[in-house]
């Protein structure tokens, strides 16, 4: 039946696609939920690269010990704007970018439910993006406060600082946009006879997503407006000498900043629980309770955020408090640990590259869970507090975390987005370079940093060498893994070269594997989809006429 579906779509589809824009007024004037998701993910991966230099620069700088090619001014500046970059300019947009693309596709929806809302959701990122990035030219350079923005630094810092607040401002305002087009078009728009507990993992994890980025977003914009109040209209909130209180900055920049971790992972935590059901093809182990976990985690997140200030002299009854509540949280990601490993349970799994970074994402950021228990004790916290352990931590949870679930997540889905298989061989050196190049980087870090190394120091002393050094190589490999990865199989997918991608690429001659309404539409994804609402099987992910 689904082939009668395909003959009618492509007819429904060519007629459609001559009306199609072409040209720049095609991206500039995108309202195809698959247009701008793409151009998200560009966007995304041009300030993954950006904020990958400044990452370069530093670890050049900390190769040895001595000042060798930036000054510590610099060397705070290049820190912050790193961070900035990827957490607001690369690992955000790019979720959004797969929201957009698969949310549809996933439920059967002609497109997002705010069609123009969603094209000007993306162009805020552009003068945004552009205003962090040309920060360093300004009076002064860049901010150098570190991401978080703590004052009385921020009170400090030259004009680049308003700047920075109002980037930010504006990324706020695309998130929420973006949000509220994800609730609507997931609660209002799906094909009929998916309900809500049918629904694919990944469209539940940014359902619960979109939703955190409404209550949190609002919040980082008030803690920003207070400091710009603060530097320019006499206001003290943070300011001591007028009786302001600097911690104060602190809880609230938290409150938005551990939800915030969450917005960053979550949508992660659904391309996983997407691919290894389709690898291991089988059914994914308790979907009930993945759903349930993933709101628990959400809930859970609104109250850990004081974990990340054990050191600023909160009283002990506050310090059980969020050490409790920290480990609790623990518990729904360990279940999603569990769930995915029981999927894996005796199935017949295969190791395609979406397979692989799938696997390589479960070990590492499990790493990086047990990693993060360990400084939610307060007494450990405080000699780990501001260390290279902390810096060693959030890059196993954000980039073996965050960036290895978007790759199994391109991997997967590219297929269906450009018609051409990559190149299993090309994609498998990634994974690989990519994985040893990361352990490398990251993994002494945690030594540096229980051995006290500070983290945001542009020198040391010559007892950190050694590891330094080794971080620094692995760094290099890194970042040159991502180039190749653009080269070698991003852009010859753009340009259409490879061998010709079937309907469902990974489904073996049984018809096991990726289950979806995304593969019941022709390889690559015709413009328009699903102009009329699908009519599906039990399951929910099948076409049925």
């Amino acid at each position: 039946m689904s082939a009668v579906l395909d003959h009618h779509d492509h007819a429904h589809d060519d007629h459609h696609d001559h009306h199609a824009p072409t040209g720049w007024r095609r991206w500039v004037f995108a309202t195809n939920h698959k247009d701008i998701g793409t151009l998200y993910l560009l966007f995304a991966f041009t300030m993954l690269m950006l904020g990958g230099v400044l990452a370069l620069i530093i670890r050049a700088e900390l190769f040895q010990p001595g000042l060798q090619i930036v000054n510590p001014e610099l060397f705070n500046q290049l820190t912050t704007m790193h961070g900035v970059i990827m957490v607001f300019g690369a690992i955000m947009p790019a979720f959004v970018g797969f929201a957009n693309w698969m949310i549809p596709l996933q439920i059967g929806a002609a497109d997002m439910a705010f069609a123009r809302m969603n094209n000007f959701s993306f162009w805020l990122l552009i003068p945004a993006g552009l205003m962090v990035a040309g920060s360093f030219f300004m009076p002064g350079g860049a901010p150098a406060a570190g991401w978080t923005f703590y004052a009385p630094l921020t009170l400090q810092m030259g004009p680049s600082m308003d700047a920075g607040i109002f980037a930010l401002h504006i990324m706020g305002a695309s998130s929420i946009m973006g949000s509220i087009n994800i609730i609507v078009t997931i609660l209002n728009m799906r094909a009929p006879g998916m309900t809500l507990m049918k629904m694919p993992m990944f469209c539940w994890t940014w359902l619960i997503t979109a939703y955190l980025l409404i209550a949190v977003m609002p919040v980082l914009a008030g803690a920003i407006t207070m400091t710009l109040t603060d530097r320019h209209f006499g206001t003290s909130f943070f300011n001591p000498a007028g009786g302001g209180d600097p911690v104060m900055f602190q809880h609230i920049f938290w409150f938005f900043g551990h939800p915030e971790v969450y917005i960053m992972i979550l949508p992660a935590f659904g391309i996983i629980s997407q691919v290894v059901p389709a690898f291991a093809r089988k059914k994914l182990f308790g979907y009930a309770s993945m759903v349930y976990a993933t709101s628990s985690i959400a809930i859970l997140s609104f109250i850990v955020w004081a974990h990340h200030m054990f050191t600023t002299g909160m009283p002990v009854t506050g310090q059980l408090f969020f050490m409790y509540a920290t480990m609790l949280i623990a518990v729904p990601t360990a279940v999603k640990i569990f769930n995915w490993i029981a999927t894996m349970w005796q199935g017949s799994m295969t190791f395609e590259t979406p397979m692989l970074f799938a696997v390589g994402f479960i070990f590492v950021f499990t790493i990086g869970g047990f990693t993060g228990l360990i400084p939610a004790m307060a007494p450990i916290d405080i000699q780990l507090q501001d260390t290279y352990y902390i810096v060693a931590h959030f890059h196993y949870v954000l980039v073996a975390g965050s960036l290895f679930a978007m790759f199994s997540g391109y991997y997967y889905w590219a297929p269906k987005w450009t018609g051409v298989m990559f190149s299993e061989t090309r994609g498998q050196i990634h994974f690989w370079w990519s994985m040893i190049a990361f352990n490398v980087t990251f993994f002494p870090m945690h030594f540096l940093g229980l051995a006290g190394m500070p983290r945001r120091y542009a020198d040391y002393p010559m007892q950190f060498a050694d590891f330094n050094l080794v971080a620094s190589v692995g760094a290099f490999f890194f970042g040159f893994a991502q180039v190749y990865f653009f080269l070698f199989i991003v852009l010859p997918a753009m340009r259409g070269k490879g061998e010709k991608a079937p309907q469902r690429p990974w489904n073996d001659a049984d018809g096991a594997g990726a289950e979806g309404l995304e593969w019941e539409v022709a390889s690559p994804a015709p413009f328009h989809t699903f102009e009329t609402p699908p009519k599906l099987d039990a399951t929910a992910t099948k076409v049925i006429g």
